[in-house]
């Protein structure tokens, strides 16, 4: 593996965290997204990502100043790609909105560059072949708050080059990554295999009104220990996220609940901007959402 340039296409929930975390092990990357607009959010939220790796890594301000240095940023695709060992696609998780991104990529980037898609609930045989190099296209998956709940997930599809899909392996590893990689296709990897499902059946029971989001998030927490309900996760993860999962899945279902569910996010969270941690606000309130009180759970 000799990758040193590294293009993270999307500044969005994961893709501004993916930028920031290759930049701090000391890669090279460019961050492209649709417009300057955007790009300028991106450097605001490095800012508070530099005060988590102090107090989460002890990182030290000279660690953090290389990093910026190694952080540059175009909203001009093929200025984002011209030198990229690695692409790393963090666009939303539509696929045609994907589809529409690597139309566009394939034009532009260097043969050399490797393609990997971060989507979360996808296969990559959905988009080998519009990627045009598919045996330099693969998976590689990241969770929130990846210098914390630092796994990276890699999977391949069927002509995915053995030797690309090793090298991703050990850029995972370069970056401070627990390297997972997968034997086979597997729509939702292993984390989203088991998280997805909890977190659809925790929709499920909000919107057919059986609990509300806080007895339903205790329910989870006092019985398993775990730190977080499925709507707390769901802050976290971005609400636009469950949105369109559940909108995919209604789309390919037909499911009246899900159908619901679409309808429910949208006109109670998405069209009021309540989108979780990221807008300070979705089911819970930020900085200090009431599942962190320390009677939470006795109440």
């Amino acid at each position: 593996m000799n990758y040193k340039n590294i293009t993270v296409a999307g500044s969005g929930v994961l893709g501004y965290q993916i930028a920031f975390q290759s930049a701090f092990h000391g890669f090279h990357v460019t961050v492209y997204d649709i417009n300057d607009e955007v790009l300028a959010k991106a450097k605001t939220k490095f800012t508070a990502m530099s005060e988590a790796f102090k107090q989460d890594l002890n990182a030290t301000q000279e660690q953090l100043d290389k990093t910026y240095k190694q952080l540059s940023y175009s909203s001009d695709l093929a200025e984002a790609v011209k030198n990229a060992d690695l692409l790393i696609e963090a666009v939303p998780e539509n696929p045609q909105i994907k589809i529409d991104f690597y139309h566009k990529l394939t034009k532009v980037a260097p043969e050399k560059t490797i393609f990997v898609t971060n989507s979360s609930t996808l296969l990559p045989s959905q988009f080998a072949d519009v990627t045009g190099r598919p045996s330099k296209f693969l998976a590689l998956h990241f969770a929130n708050t990846i210098w914390i709940h630092n796994t990276a997930e890699i999977m391949g599809h069927p002509t995915t080059d053995p030797k690309v899909f090793e090298d991703v392996v050990s850029f995972a590893k370069a970056i401070g990554m627990l390297a997972l990689p997968l034997y086979k296709e597997q729509a939702g990897y292993i984390l989203n295999s088991l998280l997805v499902p909890l977190l659809s059946a925790a929709t499920n029971l909000l919107v057919n009104e059986v609990a509300d989001v806080e007895t339903i998030d205790k329910t989870w927490m006092k019985a398993t220990g775990a730190p977080l309900g499925p709507f707390g996760i769901l802050d976290v993860v971005g609400i636009t996220t469950a949105y369109n999962i559940n909108k995919m899945a209604a789309d390919k279902t037909k499911d009246p609940l899900k159908i619901k569910a679409v309808k429910y996010l949208k006109d109670n969270y998405l069209d009021k901007n309540k989108l979780g941690v990221s807008t300070r606000e979705g089911f819970y309130k930020y900085p200090a959402p009431t599942y962190e009180k320390p009677d939470f759970l006795k109440e």
